[in-house]
């Protein structure tokens, strides 16, 4: 699959609300949904795909079925990457990732209240969000590394996820200085 950063879309956080309604009618009772990602934050560049995190108690009350009758179709990947130098047990890093099997391309990262990688994505959205500077330079880190590696995912990662543990890092400073804490369902 051919990796190709956009510029900002309209239609994203329009999306993202339409694609809520559907993936919660497979979630568990009590799960809280998250717009995520890079389409997540306005004015930045992104893949045209909606990240999406689905917060559950515990990954065992997922029901793969219904999601798949959503038309969500359950991927492989089951743990997110453990930033360099951080020792975490694989409990803080495990998840069930959907992806959307028609109509509006999504991803859904579903993952338990609580952990490492629930907070990772929800706190570096609010830094970016909330820091512009950061924010242009991730977008024009992940513009040139899909014009470098247009079609090898793994290059792509191996030097976007470093870059983004760069950016937690500063995150959980911010985070500490203004009494950040994880916001409710959007």
């Amino acid at each position: 699959m051919r990796i190709e950063i956009v510029q900002p879309l309209q239609n994203w956080a329009e999306d993202f609300a339409s694609l809520r309604t559907i993936i919660m009618r497979a979630a568990p009772a009590g799960a809280q949904v998250h717009h995520i990602g890079s389409t997540a934050v306005p004015g930045l560049p992104a893949k045209d795909i909606i990240d999406i995190q689905l917060t559950v108690d515990d990954l065992e009350q997922v029901d793969v079925a219904a999601f798949e009758q959503e038309r969500f179709r359950r991927s492989s990947a089951m743990n997110d990457h453990c930033p360099p130098g951080v020792e975490l047990p694989e409990c803080e890093l495990r998840k069930i990732l959907f992806r959307s099997m028609s109509g509006r391309s999504a991803n859904v990262h579903v993952r338990e209240k609580g952990r490492f990688n629930q907070r990772y994505p929800l706190l570096c959205r609010d830094f970016l969000r909330t820091h512009p500077v950061a924010a242009n330079a991730y977008g024009l880190i992940k513009e040139r590394l899909a014009e470098r590696f247009p079609m090898d995912e793994d290059a792509y990662y191996d030097i976007k996820d470093p870059v983004f543990d760069i950016i937690v890092e500063g995150a959980n400073e911010w985070a500490k200085a203004i009494g950040w804490s994880e916001p409710p369902s959007d």
